[in-house]
Parts: structure tokens; sequence; C-alpha cells
């Protein structure tokens, strides 16, 4: 008697396209935040579509790397509570990053 296994292709093209993403997330050093809030993301949590949107609502004028860090983080923790489903920049910004590596390993 013989008993034929299968899946086992499934599996190994599950493992490669794991092990391809690991292998992206070691290499970044550096995530745009168009990657991090995608619209999907905005909109799951937000009522904004898009990061530079909740930014302007906020009434926070961001052109730049050093305009963003220029925010005071009380004044983006306040808005960030209060216009999205988390209660700091930090959050949001850990379940972003979250997201994009659960996408990145293929889950």
């Amino acid at each position: 008697m013989s008993v034929k296994i299968t899946g086992f292709d499934k599996l190994q093209n599950r493992l490669k396209q794991m092990e391809k993403g690991i292998k992206e997330l070691e290499g970044h050093n550096h995530v745009s935040f168009d990657d991090l809030f995608t619209s999907e993301f905005m909109r799951k949590y937000t009522n904004f579509s898009s990061l530079d949107e909740l930014l302007n609502a906020g009434n926070f004028k961001v052109q730049s790397q050093e305009d963003f860090e220029s925010i005071p983080e009380n004044e983006l923790d306040s808005h960030i509570a209060s216009t999205t489903k988390f209660k700091s920049w930090e959050n949001m910004l850990s379940e972003a990053t979250s997201q994009y590596a659960i996408k990145k390993l293929g889950f």
C-alpha cells in the first residue's frame, strides 16, 4: 500500500517567497513613508487617504525630512490620537512597519 502526499511544491514555493522577503528586509535600512503608509493602511486606520493629507489636516507643513523631524512630538501625537485609531505617532509607525514586514514575508 502506498500513500501519496501532495502539497510539498506549494510549501516549497511559499518558503522560497518567505526567504526572498527576509533577504529584502535584511537589506533595507530605509523604507519610505509611501511604502509604509499605503493608501490601504491610511483608509483602514484613519479618515485620510495619505500621510500627506493627514499631516496637512494637522497644519503641519512638511516638504522635507527636516520639516517632519521639526514637528513637536506632543503636537503630532495629539493629532494622531484625535484623527486615527492610534494613541501616538510611535504606535502608528510601529503598526505600519509590522504590516510592511508581514507583507514582505508573504503572509
